[in-house]
């Protein structure tokens, strides 16, 4: 009789505890690697989620706790961070940041019913053939950004010689055609259409084609370290071609990079979540303790704020209960009052433009956006000029 009292009371105890246990969430991305700054937004913007929202109660009385995943932007390591996760039986992940990865992972989440919405990946492949329901993102698509930029080229840059490369990447290439895409849409063609490979520190053959080709302007579909090396190695050849990219260059990295090099460098990206109110406490929170809220770290925070207010909506981290709790709510975040679409898009404003200006970017504003002309020389040919180089 005393064995069995001690067992129903350790099931009891059991019971009590599984009912307060704490609930383990994902938030995936490069954290080591080429492209950790990236990393590092997402993982500010997850741990400052879960301590404000732990702060406020948890989800459904429970408490969050953070679990990391490092994909070093590597589809395998990816796939390898989407089973840890799913064997911590963790019913969310905040991530990825690569398209690259994102896109392979989200096959383990929906195969094993973890709700994935990333902050940052941009492909449209991502969530127009997403393998299940519960994948979803809060950031914009390239076909939004690249019909931003291929727009704005060809009406502020419209005698330049236009180069536009990219790194192969699901993300790079992606936005790449999509650039081009829209870019011809407007009556243009490129004068010079390349890839090149992520990872090198020396551009030099590629600076060069471009500045035998006369290229005024040359639009980079790829990341920050990239962009940045190609950008001194053209001011060093006494290149002023204009640089223009996407939004993997919202990191003080590219500029710690680039040097003076960068001035004037042009990037899409969406509308400052920054200067939103609702996320101004959470700003000067971070800031105070000396964090980055630079790029996708509001990005990452509203991904985890839309989560728990569809649990809290569901009343549970159930997967069925959650996903339909997203598809049909509306949830106030840092970035703005967000909803999902069919296909798990988010419905808010698309991109806009930026420049980078002594070590920091900001947004221009519509007139700089409408007025901006490309700098006098910058259609006119480089020193040592070829004959115009075909586009691909």
């Amino acid at each position: 009789m005393r064995n069995a009292l001690l067992a129903s009371a350790a099931l009891g105890l059991v019971l009590t505890g599984a009912a307060k246990a704490d609930i383990t969430i994902g938030v995936a991305g490069p954290m080591t690697g080429q492209y950790a700054s990236f990393g590092e937004q997402l993982r500010v913007g997850a741990e400052q989620a879960v301590a404000d929202i732990n702060e406020a109660g948890g989800v459904n009385g429970e408490m969050l706790q953070l679990s990391i995943g490092d994909d070093a932007c590597d589809p395998k390591q990816a796939v390898a961070v989407a089973n840890n996760f799913a064997s911590e039986g963790v019913p969310f992940v905040a991530g990825h940041f690569c398209s690259g990865s994102s896109i392979p992972a989200s096959q383990v989440y929906a195969d094993e019913q973890i709700i994935e919405i990333s902050p940052a990946s941009t492909n449209p492949d991502y969530t127009d053939q997403r393998p299940g329901d519960g994948i979803y993102r809060v950031c914009g698509r390239d076909d939004q950004q690249g019909e931003v930029a291929g727009a704005y080229i060809a009406e502020n840059f419209p005698d330049a010689k236009v180069a536009i490369i990219n790194d192969k990447t699901a993300y790079g290439k992606g936005l790449a055609d999509q650039t081009q895409k829209y870019y011809e849409e407007a009556g243009k063609t490129p004068a010079l259409v390349e890839a090149y490979t992520a990872g090198e520190k020396d551009y030099t053959s590629l600076v060069t084609k471009m500045k035998q080709a006369g290229i005024g302007l040359v639009y980079i579909g790829g990341y920050h370290t990239e962009a940045g090396l190609m950008a001194r190695q053209m001011r060093e050849q006494g290149m002023d071609t204009v640089i223009m990219s996407g939004d993997a260059l919202v990191t003080d990295e590219y500029w710690a990079i680039t040097g003076d090099a960068g001035q004037g460098t042009l990037m899409t990206f969406s509308p400052d979540p920054r200067n939103n109110p609702a996320a101004k406490p959470i700003v000067e929170k971070l800031e105070a303790e000396g964090k980055t809220t630079e790029g996708y770290v509001l990005y990452t925070y509203a991904a985890i704020q839309a989560w728990a207010e569809a649990a809290k909506a569901a009343g549970s981290t159930e997967y069925d209960a959650v996903v339909t709790a997203l598809n049909d709510g509306e949830f106030s975040t840092v970035i703005g009052d967000l909803e999902f679409d069919d296909k798990g898009d988010v419905t808010l404003p698309g991109y806009v433009m930026y420049d980078w200006q002594d070590g920091k970017y900001a947004e221009l504003d519509s007139a700089e956006s409408t007025d901006a002309a490309a700098p006098a020389d910058a259609a006119a040919p480089a020193e040592g000029t070829a004959e115009d180089a075909p586009a691909n």
